[in-house]
């Protein structure tokens, strides 16, 4: 078991999260986050009055942090109803299999419950096996399904990457 702790997401820890956003994406073997990822997270977590982003860490005692979850309320229309999506789940290297992922989920399922949300969503490459087996020890239930993105020709924003 490991010594981290599970908090919400600090701006003084946007430097750390988005350097663990690019061990996350290297190990998803996926294109780099772009290389503003901590002032564009900025503005999504701590730029609006309600910000629609949430971010939790796992952190050290030293301070180190260790891993992260994502996450955002999203609609399901054939359930009418929403879901809370969590887009990242990350633990480095080193510190997996030690009970971080499980913090970091219990505290991403407790963000549900704090929205009175009853479900929580989300996808994995499909040749993680390792997340595969955490997430089916954890009681959750695979959907296969293909996830696409479409670049919007014309669209007034920055160039985005999915993963």
């Amino acid at each position: 078991m490991t010594s981290a702790r599970v908090r919400p997401a600090r701006v003084s820890d946007l430097p750390q999260v988005a350097q663990l956003a690019v061990e996350h994406a290297a190990y998803e073997r996926a294109a780099p986050p772009v290389p503003d990822l901590a002032e564009r997270l900025a503005m999504l977590l701590f730029g609006a009055p309600t910000p629609r982003l949430r971010c939790l860490v796992a952190e050290l005692a030293d301070g180190g942090l260790i891993g992260y979850a994502t996450c955002s309320p999203e609609m399901s229309t054939w359930q009418a109803r929403e879901y809370l999506h969590m887009d990242c789940l990350f633990v480095r290297s080193g510190h997996r299999s030690l009970g971080v992922g499980a913090l970091l989920m219990a505290a991403v399922a407790g963000e549900a419950r704090g929205l009175g949300l009853a479900e929580v969503q989300w996808q994995t490459p499909s040749w993680n096996a390792d997340a595969a087996r955490f997430y089916d020890r954890l009681g959750a239930h695979a959907n296969e399904k293909y996830r696409y993105t479409l670049p919007v020709p014309g669209a007034n924003h920055p160039a985005q990457r999915g993963h």
